[in-house]
């Protein structure tokens, strides 16, 4: 990567000047909302550095770890009496502002909110400190409109939102094909559609799109209404893990409360041991814990194949995190950015080595 070049154009200018409200983890939206739910600490219980650590991530499988952590108690007993202040968030750009404003100390995100986050504060805000979560993201289509990936070309293919990270991957698969879409208005040889998650399912049933390349569980939800997996975006990457979810923290808040930092660590690494050792109970635990917050349990037509599509693991694959900023850029979303120093790894392969495993590698991506 080297560092951002002058803006050429006064349209790339708006398109990257636009980024922070369009770059989401995963499309639900752009409200957040304070979780009501508060974690419980023992009352003998010997606090940290400060006396409750804001968190933030989102209501879906692809943030299960944080789900099943707070539910399951993991990340509340490593901190002890530090109490969780949990918030959720319905969209990435919200989650970075938040993380701006200090109301924020710690979240769970996607990549292209992370890396646009960074690039945009000169990489002064934030740290991306461990990965959480790998693939959960499907290309659903229309089978009685499409039946094989060069049926895509002519039809229209919804995504969360522009420039979001199944935004980016669509873009650059439709490249791949040597097709043509203007990334700005989606149009071209396939209509790019951009739709928020929770209307995908009745664009799909209305018949306003033909498919949709989308996160878990909304590709889920697509097959229950009769859509068919044309394409696991796994299998488009090296040994079929990419990032889509990080951790990330506010880099004041790591250089004052680095034993806060390392305790929430702890707990996501002990969470999905757990997760991981208990698949079953943990998507139990992650599905009340959806309910808690939306109201409504997903089905197990729909929770069954999405959590066997997602892996809960603690390497960031930060390699990948560059390749998906390369395709945003090659998308005309992003200007080339320095991603240097994005990483800060070195708590979490602490508490990796301690626990016995395996550190982990920042691709040259880390603070210096």
């Amino acid at each position: 990567m080297s560092a951002a070049r002058p803006l050429n154009t006064l349209r790339t200018f708006a398109v990257v000047a636009a980024l922070p409200l369009l770059l989401t983890a995963c499309g639900y939206g752009a409200e957040s909302t304070d979780s009501d739910k508060q974690t419980e600490v023992a009352a003998d219980a010997k606090k940290l550095s400060v006396d409750e650590v804001n968190i933030g991530y989102f209501p879906n499988l692809t943030h299960a770890t944080a789900l099943v952590g707070i539910q399951e108690g993991l990340l509340q007993k490593e901190l002890g009496g530090t109490k969780i202040t949990p918030s959720t968030f319905n969209a990435g750009p919200s989650e970075i502002e938040a993380l701006n404003s200090g109301s924020l100390d710690i979240g769970w995100i996607g990549p292209s909110p992370a890396i646009n986050g960074y690039t945009k504060a000169a990489g002064k805000n934030l740290r991306i400190i461990s990965g959480s979560a790998s693939g959960g993201v499907k290309l659903v289509v229309n089978p009685d409109k499409i039946k094989s990936l060069k049926d895509v070309k002519g039809k229209n293919i919804a995504t969360p939102q522009l420039g979001n990270t199944q935004d980016v991957a669509l873009l650059n698969w439709i490249s791949e094909q040597g097709w043509k879409v203007d990334a700005e208005s989606g149009k071209g040889d396939v209509s790019v559609v951009r739709t928020d998650n929770k209307i995908t399912p009745d664009a799909y049933k209305s018949g306003s799109i033909d498919g949709a390349w989308v996160p878990e569980p909304t590709a889920s939800k697509l097959v229950a209404e009769g859509g068919k997996v044309l394409l696991d975006e796994a299998d488009l990457w090296p040994d079929k893990k990419f990032v889509i979810t990080n951790i990330i923290v506010r880099q004041d808040f790591l250089k004052k409360h680095p034993d806060v930092v390392e305790a929430v660590l702890r707990g996501s690494v002990k969470t999905n041991e757990w997760i991981n050792a208990n698949p079953d109970k943990a998507k139990a635990s992650a599905n009340e814990a959806l309910k808690e917050l939306s109201g409504k349990a997903l089905p197990a037509e729909v929770i069954d194949p999405a959590w066997k599509s997602i892996t809960f693991l603690d390497d960031p694959l930060a390699a990948t995190l560059g390749t998906e900023a390369e395709h945003a850029v090659k998308a005309g979303l992003l200007e080339e950015p320095d991603l240097k120093g994005i990483y800060d790894l070195a708590p979490l392969n602490k508490v990796l080595k301690a626990d016995g495993k395996d550190e982990v590698d920042d691709a040259g991506l880390g603070v210096q």
